[in-house]
């Protein structure tokens, strides 16, 4: 533990915020399935995939409905069964794609031709991850089998488990542990025998006891513990950013614009690594979400397990909807998450969180001129300065902000957070991205 702690006060950056985590002895609910299900073909890093179903055809419970032969992609399987109403054209948050309309029969049908993987060998264990349509539980939703097929000369000797879960109000990856985390550890030994990996380390917030408690016991019980360790990180935020955790558990420092691979690390979200395990003992792709329903403007605060393409209204309603009318819906958390115009837009794989925050949580400064104090660049866990890529961006500089290095940015939202005079940083950020890949699209 000393050993973690040293290499923790090594990390620059972050911020220190309010945890807010009221929903963590709330045990998961299960949500009945919508009327009807909305599934857009875009719910990874990656190509959209194409419809493989059309209007009027009737589809069953883990039936694919969406796929693409591109690599870095996931398919899409039906969460109720019933029938295909509609395929129309779906705004996400970056582009537009095609969304399968399901209606619900009410009957919840398994596709007939489910069953469980069998897996011999390492070819066998990434197409069953690949069929299992998981993708990153944390939020980037970067396909799992992508993330576990390495490059010829790449070696991996580490296994890191992020658990860390630093985000305001989010609650499921902590109900994963105390819920499944049988499946945890199942899926951590998978991964370490099929990858051939050595070593594993769960990196857990230390604001978390009851969990990191547990795991350590069923560790110990399974004998493992020579191979896998729980790790205590402080309640620090972003300690869950993949490159802020891996030197934290490792030492290792992953180089601006590189991946862990590069330094022998592979990282996996908890609750991807726990349904990986649920797939390869039941055969049941990725068909529903655990989502944390919190904040001021919530009856029920509640984590709730959803089918997957369950408009946002209809989990709202399953808590008891609103008590008062909240400022701002947020999908995900307060410091990454994306604000909703309206509820319609569905539950997708990478979502964790639905925060329907009061006027009082949701209160910013009003954005007043940089007074170049330097917080920003204090609190950037990437040792990037985002004051001077704000005035690049407004000179649609592009070359500066590529020696800015704004593409290293992971959006974390901790220069906005620290800003006195509420620059909006991050969707600076975002748009610095923009221009600098626009430039290399017309210089290419």
């Amino acid at each position: 533990m000393k050993g973690i702690r040293e290499l923790a006060a090594k990390i620059r950056g972050g911020v220190n915020i309010p945890h807010f985590k009221n929903t963590e002895e709330s045990e998961s609910v299960k949500m009945s399935a919508p009327s009807t299900v909305i599934l857009p073909m875009q719910q990874h890093i990656g190509p959209a995939c194409n419809p493989v179903v059309k209007a009027g055809d009737r589809v069953a419970v883990g039936q694919v409905v969406g796929d693409t032969d591109a690599f870095q992609s996931a398919p899409i399987h039906a969460t109720v069964s019933g029938e295909v109403k509609a395929i129309l054209p779906f705004l996400s948050e970056d582009s537009q794609v095609d969304a399968i309309y399901i209606q619900n029969d009410g009957k919840g049908t398994l596709y007939s031709e489910i069953k469980k993987p069998e897996v011999k060998n390492r070819y066998d264990f990434l197409r069953a991850v690949r069929q299992s349509g998981v993708v990153g539980a944390g939020g980037a939703g970067f396909p799992t089998h992508a993330k576990l097929t390495l490059k010829e000369g790449v070696e991996i000797n580490t296994l890191v488990i992020n658990g860390a879960e630093c985000e305001p109000y989010i609650t499921t990856d902590y109900r994963e542990i105390m819920e499944n985390y049988a499946h945890v550890l199942a899926g951590i030994e998978c991964v370490m025998e099929y990858i051939e990996i050595s070593n594993c380390i769960i990196g857990i917030e230390g604001n978390k006891p009851k969990a990191i408690s547990l795991l350590a016991d069923e560790i110990a019980a399974r004998g493992i513990q020579n191979r896998v360790s729980v790790v205590e990180l402080p309640a620090h935020y972003p300690y869950g950013a993949e490159k802020m955790l891996v030197l934290a558990v490792t030492g290792r420092t992953v180089p601006l614009g590189g991946l862990p691979c590069d330094v022998g690390v592979i990282v996996l979200n908890i609750s991807t690594i726990s349904a990986l395990s649920r797939y390869l003992e039941t055969g049941i792709p990725l068909i529903q979400k655990r989502i944390t329903v919190a904040g001021g403007a919530i009856a029920k605060p509640q984590n709730v397990l959803v089918p997957i393409g369950t408009p946002i209204r209809d989990v709202v309603d399953f808590c008891g909807g609103y008590i008062q009318e909240p400022e701002k819906v947020i999908v995900g958390g307060p410091m990454m998450g994306v604000a909703q115009q309206d509820c319609e837009a569905p539950i997708v794989k990478q979502n964790n969180a639905i925060l329907c925050l009061t006027a009082k949580e949701n209160r910013f400064p009003q954005a007043q001129p940089c007074i170049r104090c330097g917080r920003c660049t204090q609190a950037c866990p990437m040792n990037i300065m985002p004051v001077l890529i704000e005035r690049h961006v407004d000179r649609n500089n592009a070359v500066m902000l590529n020696k800015l290095s704004v593409s290293g940015c992971m959006e974390c939202g901790s220069c906005a957070y620290v800003c006195p005079a509420g620059r909006q940083l991050v969707q600076c950020m975002r748009q610095g991205k923009q221009i600098e890949r626009k430039a290399a699209r017309e210089n290419a």
